[in-house]
């Protein structure tokens, strides 16, 4: 199924009540700070966790600890799941699958987009309605501004039930009818974060073995990386969904010959190379395939297993 344009839901007139019972699965950092945030929103919150003492922080501010899986499930309408791996959530709720029929599952475990289709498909046979969930944000940004969570899920209905619930955990945003297109926009997001993270890790451990402090070099690596992202990104989605990868700025037969500049300043300056190392053999693949003229974009569709 094609992806959708990820868009906000707006506030819609809905039956829910306001402040509806909800139940939360899974009290790690991320469970906690979900929990907090709908008890702070008004919503009586039942919590259940396999270590049971991690209920009392919750307890403490209104939250009703539940002693099994089962209770906490049969507790609410909507059960919100928070596990480390969708393996788990598995694990959890194939025990609890006659108690869930009729409800509404919102997991939002970091997965895959085939994870999140399988449990779909297992939650339909069981006659659950299943809503797969990425949350854009650390624990602390929960019903802060700037925070958001991406939803899809074959039933746009029971989200739009649920949605003033939810709303109390992030701004929503509902991805599509494919239950694995919220983790596919999740960890496409999360790649761009990484790929950035890696090239800040990499520029100050270059820039420090000179002796250079971070804090000195951190204004203009900050500057730059925003100055390049906000160019890079759109010229990029352009290049590459209009097929035009010519450039007038930087070509890939360039970027080949530079980049081994890169990789024997580190190997010089006793840094290790292996998060930059596979980047020269994709502008070699990207030249012998004759896309030197190319801009760097270009490396999109060489990325596509053939």
């Amino acid at each position: 199924m094609p992806a959708q344009s990820a868009q906000s839901v707006q506030p819609a007139q809905s039956v829910q009540p306001a402040q509806s019972p909800v139940t939360v699965l899974g009290l790690g950092l991320m469970g906690t700070a979900l929990a907090s945030a709908l008890l702070k929103a008004g919503h009586p919150t039942t919590v259940w966790n396999r270590t049971a003492s991690k209920t009392g922080p919750l307890a403490a501010q209104g939250a009703t600890p539940a002693d099994t899986a089962r209770d906490a499930i049969t507790a609410s309408p909507l059960t919100i799941v928070c596990l480390t791996t969708n393996k788990d959530v598995r694990a959890l709720l194939a025990p609890e699958a006659e108690s869930l029929a009729g409800r509404t599952v919102v997991n939002l475990t970091n997965g895959t987009p085939a994870q999140a289709r399988e449990l779909a498909a297992w939650a339909a046979d069981h006659g659950i309605t299943y809503i797969d969930g990425g949350i854009m944000a650390v624990p602390q940004m929960i019903a802060t501004p700037g925070a958001y969570i991406l939803y899809s899920g074959t039933d746009e209905a029971a989200f739009a039930t649920h949605r003033p619930t939810l709303q109390a955990l992030a701004d929503t945003k509902w991805v599509g009818k494919d239950p694995g297109l919220a983790a596919l926009y999740d960890l496409s997001l999360l790649t761009g974060m990484y790929g950035m993270t890696m090239g800040v890790a990499q520029a100050y451990a270059l820039i420090g073995s000179e002796g250079i402090p971070a804090g000195e070099f951190a204004p203009l690596l900050r500057d730059w990386v925003a100055a390049m992202t906000d160019a890079i990104v759109p010229e990029t989605a352009a290049a590459v969904d209009t097929g035009q990868h010519l450039t007038d700025v930087s070509n890939l037969a360039m970027n080949r010959e530079a980049f081994t500049n890169f990789l024997q300043a580190y190997a010089e300056q006793g840094l290790r190379t292996e998060l930059f190392e596979p980047l020269q053999g994709l502008l070699d693949r990207a030249v012998e395939e004759g896309h030197g003229a190319d801009g760097l974009s270009r490396l999109v569709t060489l990325l596509k297993q053939s």
